[in-house]
């Protein structure tokens, strides 16, 4: 059985009935777009090297496990984060695919070494760092969602020197964010190839992105057909009921 701290709580996986993690209302529980990027990433099914970026209590690296037999390092500034998702892949016994660093993005170029993953995924915090009055948030949330240790560049220069030439780039955001996405992966030579937007529901404004791109890639962008979350009687559709429930391999 799995040592709980404080306020926190073991949940099951979605539909992974053989998979666990704990989770704390106060310090970090993981939401949808963790689940949306796990799913829209493009990953190798047998080998590999995957690296995921503010990684909180692991919940991407987990997901990614049951569609990729590839190595998976996670990465996490935060000693709680850390701890919590240290405890995961041991509850979860995927110690051997699955290894978590603690440390901040902008030092794995030169602490992992340039070019190495093949995937980098990172789901950063969306918002550009507001005053301590204003965030309204504990320690720990203001981190995992305000720019405080780092920003939307210093995440994009950082995969760009991690991943090898041809490897992709996936992150989540916010739509409003997507102009600065395309200019600083173009900065950073990582050419943009997949956009999904995701919709709370039909008739409503995005308010998710999923973005992947290829170091050195080419031109080519696809824009992926809309996702949307809720139908109009307030139910998981089917195409989000799929991946939040459905068959989670590749």
């Amino acid at each position: 059985m799995a040592k709980l701290k404080d306020d926190e709580r073991l949940d099951y996986l979605l539909s992974e009935e053989d998979m666990r993690i704990i989770q704390s209302p106060t310090i970090f529980a993981f939401s949808l777009d963790a689940v949306l990027l796990s799913k829209f990433a493009y990953v190798p099914i047998k080998r590999g090297n995957i690296l995921d970026l503010c990684t909180g209590n692991g919940v991407i690296p987990l997901l990614l496990s049951r569609r990729s037999h590839a190595k998976i390092t996670g990465v996490e500034i935060q000693d709680r984060l850390y701890d919590m998702a240290m405890r995961n892949m041991e509850l979860n016994k995927l110690e051997e695919q699955i290894q978590i660093i603690k440390g901040d993005l902008r030092d794995m170029p030169e602490r992992l070494g340039h070019g190495k993953y093949d995937v980098i995924t990172c789901n950063p915090p969306y918002f550009k760092t507001a005053t301590k009055e204003g965030r309204n948030l504990n320690d720990y949330q203001a981190i995992a969602r305000h720019e405080i240790y780092g920003d939307l560049e210093d995440v994009i220069r950082s995969c760009s020197k991690l991943v090898r030439p041809g490897g992709k780039v996936a992150l989540v955001h916010r739509p409003g964010r997507l102009v600065d996405l395309i200019t600083y992966f173009r900065k950073y030579r990582i050419e943009p190839k997949r956009i999904q937007f995701v919709y709370p529901k039909f008739g409503r404004e995005a308010n998710t992105l999923l973005i992947e791109g290829a170091r050195d890639g080419n031109a080519d962008i696809k824009i992926l057909p809309p996702l949307y979350v809720y139908n109009q009687t307030g139910q998981y559709t089917n195409a989000l009921q799929k991946i939040l429930y459905g068959n989670n391999q590749a």
